[in-house]
């Protein structure tokens, strides 16, 4: 079904469900209780989950119907912990999850307000000084018959395609759009690789690959799924193919009856030494889940501090090339007035 949920809206439902069944109450008048104060996507998902209970449905099947809310990690769990009697401790759990999830997703989101509002009012700045100065100063120079330079040719050029093609350019951005959106859609992988091809970009993304692997790894692991299944699973929410890759021939490896360390250090370029070394403590005390878990805490500070420096060089950068584009604008535009008062005073 085609219902989304933002990671609050997911965090309450989860988090309420968790709450009353923890209280005994049992789990189709948990659901109803709060139906009672939804509205909107909730509604249609616990109204679903209703029904599907009333006609003996296990939660993890009715909420599977819900892809777009629920990925395979927390359907797995949840099916894990149906099965072991344990889901309001798994609810909990996951209600964690995807808060320190939407967290994280809010860190590396607000880093890149800063960069995307100065992108925005530099593309104003063009655009206004194209469409609103350049065509009158154009007509002035025109009148005048004044001999341009070729950077202000081409901002009039510039300008008189964009009021002149105006329909022809709106309609090549909406079809680069669209075409982006269906892309995107059917070939993930495609946008991801040339993301990864951006300076400071691939390594920051690695990392943050890696904090969201070992977080939930730890989540599947202390909810006692198997280290396979885990894997499996936990690869989903990778976004490098590189570290997809990685993950699957670590997978393969502990099929095999190798330990998880093993396929880690085939790649020890690319996993961080910490979670190596954490990894085979973990394995040594029988405590991988709780080492998981210090993995993803410790990687998590390190994107926020990697995310900080990132914006404290790009800002400047950033700054500095829309301050000598929008100076040589106006340059263009100066240069052949000031060459005008010099014929002027000439005379």
């Amino acid at each position: 079904m085609s219902v989304t949920l933002t990671h609050n809206e997911k965090i309450s439902l989860i988090g309420n469900l968790a709450t009353l069944l923890a209280a005994g109450i049992p789990i189709l008048e948990s659901v109803n209780s709060i139906l009672e104060d939804t509205k909107g996507s909730q509604k249609k998902v616990l109204e679903q989950l209703k029904a599907d209970l009333m006609q003996g449905t296990q939660v993890a099947g009715s909420l599977a119907k819900f892809p777009g809310v629920f990925d395979k990690v927390s359907l797995n769990l949840i099916k894990a912990s149906e099965e072991a009697g344990t889901l309001e401790t798994t609810l909990k759990d996951l209600r964690i999850f995807i808060q320190r999830e939407a967290e994280f997703l809010d860190k590396v989101k607000l880093a890149l307000v800063y960069p995307a509002l100065i992108l925005i009012v530099f593309l104003g700045v063009v655009l206004m000084v194209l469409i609103v100065v350049v065509p009158k100063i154009s007509l002035v120079f025109s009148r005048l018959r004044v001999e341009l330079p070729l950077p202000t040719k081409i901002l009039i050029f510039l300008s008189d395609v964009l009021l002149k093609q105006t329909v022809w350019l709106v309609g090549a951005l909406a079809i680069l759009i669209i075409g982006s959106w269906f892309i995107a859609r059917r070939n993930k992988s495609f946008f991801t690789s040339i993301i990864f091809g951006l300076p400071g970009i691939r390594g920051l993304i690695r990392q943050i690959d890696f904090t969201r692997f070992s977080r939930s790894m730890y989540l599947l692991l202390s909810s006692g799924m198997p280290i396979v299944t885990s894997l499996g699973l936990a690869r989903d929410v990778v976004l490098g193919r590189a570290t997809a890759k990685m993950i699957d021939k670590s997978r393969e490896m502990v099929a095999g009856g190798k330990r998880l360390s093993d396929g880690l250090r085939v790649n020890r370029g690319m996993v961080p030494v910490i979670m190596l070394k954490l990894v085979e403590a973990g394995e040594r005390t029988g405590s991988l889940d709780k080492s998981m878990q210090e993995v993803s805490e410790h990687l998590d500070y390190e994107v926020e501090n990697s995310l900080k420096t990132l914006m404290t060089l790009l800002e400047p950068l950033l700054l500095v090339i829309v301050a000598v584009s929008v100076g040589m604008m106006m340059m263009a535009i100066i240069a052949p007035i000031y060459g005008l008062i010099g014929q002027v005073g000439g005379r």
